[in-house]
């Protein structure tokens, strides 16, 4: 279970994120939607969510392998349709890896935590404290 408390004060948009362990992130929107782009916008979290969890996953399981996977490179495009929400998930694997590992790898990548939570079912509960 992941917990974090956002919170936005009269600074427009400007949301600062804690975690429970204290950690903090600023996100904002862009000077087009009235923000001051002093923080990656609530669309770039969720992508950055996907390219961080892709990186991870697969440096563990490469540790693990003990394979020379030197880079993990993740650029994450979301693209909004009438019909759906794709996001396009391109990997750069650095390293002197075989064939055999690097398909591995992209297996691997399809089972990080983010990517089975995107494509699975998902409710949100919302209620007023």
């Amino acid at each position: 279970m992941a917990t974090i408390n956002a919170s936005i004060n009269t600074e427009l948009y400007k949301i600062e994120i804690k975690s429970l362990t204290g950690n903090i992130v600023i996100a904002d929107e862009p000077l087009e939607k009235g923000g001051l782009d002093k923080g990656l916008s609530p669309k770039e979290l969720l992508a950055s969510s996907l390219g961080a969890c892709t990186c991870a996953t697969l440096r563990m399981y490469a540790n693990r392998k003990d394979w020379d996977l030197e880079k993990v490179d993740a650029e994450i495009e979301l693209v909004e349709e009438p019909e759906q929400t794709r996001f396009i998930r391109k990997i750069q694997l650095t390293g002197n890896l075989t064939g055999e590992q690097r398909t591995r790898l992209l297996t691997v990548a399809n089972a990080c935590p983010i990517h089975k939570i995107l494509t699975h079912t998902t409710i949100i509960n919302t209620e007023l404290i």
